[in-house]
């Protein structure tokens, strides 16, 4: 193969600008060390890059993984929520005195949970409180 031109790698990489994206991001891990596919034949690192496209001896689905990989800057983990831990109902207590007395029954309170959208519209609608200067 002569040269590689855009018509050559388009049946492979339909996106004409994901191309060039793809094509560069290559051509910058060429430069830093990183082994070719084909023979280089006197041809810069953007043409190698090129023709191991057209060549299909990478494959542009992993180029773009590590495409996206390299320009995260933050990766979200997610992880689990933890679990509401039940309280645990006091059936009795002391008071100062030394006395027993029975406990109110926890047990039958419910909390409402509010989702993350009501929250945000809840704080949306605050208002800071006016600042008084004591100086």
């Amino acid at each position: 193969m002569a040269r590689v031109t855009v018509e050559d790698c388009i049946d492979k990489v339909e996106n004409r600008f994901e191309l060039v994206l793809l094509a560069s991001h290559r051509a910058r891990m060429i430069s830093n060390g990183s082994p070719l596919t084909i023979d280089r034949d006197n041809d810069k690192n953007p043409v190698v890059a090129l023709r191991e496209v057209a060549e299909q001896t990478v494959s542009p689905e992993d180029l773009k993984e590590d495409l996206i990989h390299s320009l995260q800057k933050y990766v979200e983990v997610d992880e689990p929520e933890a679990d509401a831990v039940p309280m645990v109902p006091n059936t009795s207590s002391q008071n100062q005195g030394g006395t027993e007395v029975n406990a109110v029954d926890d047990s039958s309170v419910e909390f409402d949970r509010m989702s993350e959208e009501d929250l945000l519209r809840g704080l949306e609608g605050l208002v800071p409180p006016e600042r008084k200067d004591d100086i």
